[in-house]
């Protein structure tokens, strides 16, 4: 038997609810896995309240870090005993133990212990698909501007970092002073209060009326056409989230109108559909942690059985950096 935190209908935080589960030997690919530590990501708010639907009841969580307890057949690149981590659908982490698909789970290097590791698959691996997969016409060089909004919290801290490794100017926002001297010590090269500022208008002046090549926006609803507005001709925006709400639908015109823009909705279980490419992305964010050019920074640590607090935190926005769950 297991602890885990379930849903058995969607709605606030006051839905979820520590049960106990029965956890079976792996099937063929999977792996069964006793976490240490779980990652929480504003994917789960969604997921809780109904705007990414599943199946009731939901075990939550899409991160975790742990140690493999048994190996099903087929599976080649792991091993009882691995220290490994993950992000994966489909949800699953907030669990002392689960069984899941053996090929979005990585072997964890031994100078990342647990903690980290559960912090940093999902929104570093958000960070790497970006970054490095998701640009602009031409691409991305040193010197480029990006605007990354939310630049305090998890995904956006490690955004800073990398984007600086990158010699890109990130201009990020978030929404108090506080935060903003966050995100520039991490790397941001101007950030902006948007609580205080109209941001696009910002961004024209940082880039001597230019725009930026690239928006990064997970926000959502209340920025969508201001980071259009913040766009130079030809530009990407890049609508990654929705904390803010979903986006209205589109006018199309609206792209031709600002500068024959792109516009894209990725996500990041697209690029992770394969083990190869899973793997070639975790081993990105490996190396740029252990360089030293990302460092992961947890914010919040919160028990299992505290996660109705871990999500209010997070939908309040009063959170910085990685929240985690501990077991």
């Amino acid at each position: 038997m297991s602890r885990a935190i379930q849903i058995h209908q969607f709605g606030g935080p006051e839905v979820l609810r520590c049960v106990e589960v029965e956890v079976g030997p792996p099937g063929p690919a999977e792996v069964r896995i006793r976490h240490e530590a779980i990652g929480v990501n504003f994917i789960d708010v969604y997921q809780r309240t109904g705007l990414y639907p599943n199946a009731l009841p939901l075990t939550l969580g899409m991160e975790g870090a742990g140690v493999v307890e048994a190996v099903g057949d087929d599976v080649m690149h792991l091993s009882i005993g691995d220290r490994v981590a993950y992000a994966s659908q489909p949800p699953g982490s907030y669990s002392e133990v689960r069984v899941m698909p053996a090929r979005c789970v990585v072997r964890l290097p031994d100078a990342i212990d647990m903690d980290t590791g559960a912090a940093m698959m999902l929104k570093g691996l958000t960070v790497q698909y970006l970054l490095r997969r998701t640009q602009p016409q031409g691409g991305l060089q040193p010197g480029d501007f990006v605007l990354f909004h939310a630049a305090a919290g998890g995904v956006g801290l490690i955004a800073c970092q990398w984007a600086r490794a990158m010699g890109l100017q990130l201009i990020g926002t978030a929404g108090n002073e506080a935060k903003c001297q966050l995100a520039l010590q991490h790397g941001a090269a101007h950030v902006i209060n948007y609580r205080t500022e109209d941001f696009a208008k910002r961004v024209r002046e940082i880039t001597g009326g230019r725009g930026v090549k690239v928006v990064y926006d997970s926000i959502g609803q209340s920025t969508f056409e201001g980071s259009l507005d913040s766009l130079q001709p030809l530009g990407l925006m890049v609508s990654f989230g929705n904390a803010s709400g979903p986006v209205p639908p589109v006018n199309l015109g609206l792209l031709a109108a600002k500068g024959s823009l792109h516009l894209t909705r990725p996500t990041l279980f697209t690029h992770l559909s394969s083990r190869e490419s899973t793997q070639e992305m975790a081993d990105d964010l490996f190396d740029m942690v252990g360089q030293g050019l990302v460092s992961i920074p947890i914010g919040q640590r919160y028990a299992l059985e505290q996660v109705a607090q871990a999500h209010r935190d997070l939908e309040a926005r009063v959170t910085t950096g990685c929240s985690i769950l501990t077991v």
